[in-house]
């Protein structure tokens, strides 16, 4: 019985899906990313619009050196643990009593046997990403600077 308890919980490792785990990890990064970009290109236009009065002036925060942030992705991870065991254990016993009563003998004997089998499992899974700030794209950046002057 043991035996079978293993390997089952083997054939769930094997079979389980972990392509299409890997799968659902890149396109939640490449999501992820696509909304981290749209947000900086947005936080661009806001800068290049919002104006600051100095010394009677109007400047943009693009004109006065105010770049948005972009965030990438550097690395995701996806982690699965799985820790399992299976034990089997065996107990006999033989217990007798004698007994002498006026010339009358009696014996008892006892007997247990029992096999116990145990098995447990334990898995635990993450996921994990890095992101890491970058400057504006430097196309981009020279672009905002040009449209705030000529404003």
């Amino acid at each position: 019985m043991p035996g079978n308890a293993g390997t089952s919980v083997v054939n769930s490792l094997v079979s389980s899906p972990l392509p299409l785990l890997i799968e659902k990890l890149g396109l939640a990064v490449a999501s992820a990313q696509s909304a981290l970009d749209k947000n900086s290109i947005a936080v661009a236009q806001e800068m290049a619009t919002t104006s600051v009065n100095i010394g009677g002036e109007e400047y943009n925060l693009i004109s006065l050196g105010f770049a948005p942030t972009f965030y990438a992705f550097t690395e995701a991870t996806v982690e699965a643990k799985l820790e399992f065991s299976v034990a089997e254990s065996e107990e006999f016993s033989i217990g007798a009593e004698v007994g002498v009563n006026a010339g009358i003998v009696a014996v008892s004997v006892s007997a247990s046997y029992a096999r116990k089998f145990e098995m447990s499992a334990e898995g635990s899974s993450s996921i994990a990403a890095r992101l890491v700030s970058l400057p504006a794209p430097e196309r981009l950046s020279e672009l905002l600077k040009e449209i705030a002057d000529e404003q």
